[in-house]
């Protein structure tokens, strides 16, 4: 079973209250879920703290998305036991910082995975915020127990590519035409307004693909 699990939360230090900033009158965190929804998969699962599942709750129900509450701190373990609690074999790790991610490249990343049977997959040279990362549940369990560093517990998967020597990374480079340096992840307000201007200059196209994304990208990049 392939599951999307959604990573987000309310408290960010630097851009508090983030996921819920409004990108076309929604959410922040709402478009990131219908954004992944468009990934084939057997389950989609926001996995979230106290305070998230309070506030992301009606949202998630709304695209289609279970709500799993799990540790503030520790994400890792918060994967786990979501992972305990839904029993996937496979989980597409995404997070709310990235109300553009592609669902084009996840499900290129992902066939790879299925094709392959590596621990982890995850595209690498495209701008930062498009991507996701594909792991095997049974590597994120295995991970939480030989690992007590708060690094690999707040991030949940450095343990696998900082040991490359125990687990069977999948890490190719996208495409050419998709390649590029410009940063559309939110931790700032800066970071939110950039990712803002872009859904302005397409709003007449509802959900926009990566095709719509690149030329906006790469003028950014050349600015």
């Amino acid at each position: 079973m392939i599951a999307i699990f959604l990573q987000a939360r309310m408290d960010s230090t630097r851009l508090p209250g983030k996921a819920l900033l409004p990108l076309r009158g929604k959410p922040m965190v709402q478009i990131v879920m219908e954004r992944l929804r468009k990934i084939s998969a057997d389950l989609y699962v926001l996995v979230t703290d106290r305070e998230g599942k309070q506030r992301f709750a009606p949202l998630a129900e709304k695209v289609g998305f279970h709500v799993f509450e799990g540790s503030k701190e520790d994400v890792l373990g918060r994967f786990c036991r979501a992972i305990e609690t839904f029993k996937p074999n496979t989980v597409v790790r995404a997070t709310g910082d990235n109300p553009l991610v592609s669902w084009e490249l996840a499900q290129r990343i992902l066939a790879d995975h299925v094709r392959l049977s590596p621990d982890y997959s995850a595209l690498q040279g495209m701008p930062l915020g498009l991507g996701v990362e594909v792991v095997e549940a049974s590597v994120l369990l295995k991970a939480e127990k030989e690992t007590d560093d708060p690094y690999d517990h707040e991030h949940v998967t450095p343990y696998l590519y900082r040991n490359p020597h125990k687990f069977y990374l999948h890490r190719p480079l996208v495409d050419l035409e998709y390649r590029g340096r410009c940063r559309v992840t939110v931790d700032t307000e800066a970071d939110f307004r950039r990712v803002e201007w872009i859904y302005q200059q397409l709003e007449a196209v509802e959900t926009p693909s990566l095709d719509d994304l690149i030329p906006l990208l790469r003028g950014i990049e050349g600015t």
